[in-house]
């Protein structure tokens, strides 16, 4: 798709839905226009009342670029959320959203290069984009260590852990999990120097600040760390 035509409203099919924890599901949209999206990217979901009001928000693309017609956006239901209550409340397979996108060129991954994915929360939704695209290639070239805050709280269950993931929790283990619960540290990091890889960092902006710091301290340049910060909208 032409950047263009990326910025124009078209609508989309809900082909799918399916729950992820108690407060998020993953929509999958089959597009009128289908497009090519990069790991990483977003589209923005437009809602429009009878009397002509919007409102849109952005949701990150949860499945690997595969060629296919469809994709996948996980939202998180937030109670004062015009887009994501009317979402996760209203909308069933069959339901038609208006959407734009693929958009984002800098949080993106190419699948070529180390990446270290480091999410918290519902941040780990764009980094599923880039694991499930290295996992598609079967190749090795990237981490992903996801921060929640108990196993009722992780996407993708069913996915994660795996051989390239860790999952940290913070407040209340799955059981076997050695690591006590607690906050993300530096040694929780998979990095190893003689890889350079470049990380890119999902969540909330003291997670994504806490996260950074724990990078720079651990030697990766600021200029290898890319990040981007979830928020009330």
């Amino acid at each position: 798709m032409a950047p263009e035509a990326a910025t124009a409203w078209q609508p989309a099919t809900v082909v799918h839905v399916s729950r992820e924890t108690d407060r998020a599901k993953t929509f999958r949209l089959r597009p009128e226009r289908p497009a090519t999206h990069l790991a990483g990217q977003h589209y923005v979901v437009r809602l429009t009342a009878p009397d002509g009001y919007t409102a849109s928000r952005s949701y990150s693309i949860a499945s690997a670029p595969d060629g296919s017609a469809e994709f996948d956006l996980t939202v998180e239901r937030l109670d004062d959320g015009e887009v994501s209550t009317f979402l996760h409340d209203v909308v069933e397979p069959g339901d038609e959203l208006e959407v734009r996108g693929p958009i984002g060129g800098w949080f993106v991954w190419d699948g070529t290069t180390p990446a270290l994915l480091i999410g918290g929360g519902s941040g780990v939704v764009p980094l599923m984009s880039m694991l499930r695209l290295a996992r598609a290639r079967g190749d090795d070239l990237v981490r992903l260590v996801v921060s929640v805050r108990s196993p009722d709280d992780l996407y993708y269950a069913d996915e994660l852990p795996g051989p390239e993931t860790t999952v940290v929790y913070t407040r209340r283990n799955a059981p076997g999990v050695p690591r006590p619960a607690g906050r993300l540290r530096a040694s929780d990091l998979p990095l190893d120097a003689g890889r350079p890889a470049t990380a890119y960092v999902c969540g909330s902006a003291g997670f994504a600040n806490a996260a950074t710091d724990l990078l720079i301290e651990a030697g990766l340049p600021a200029a290898d760390i890319r990040v981007e910060r979830f928020g009330p909208s």
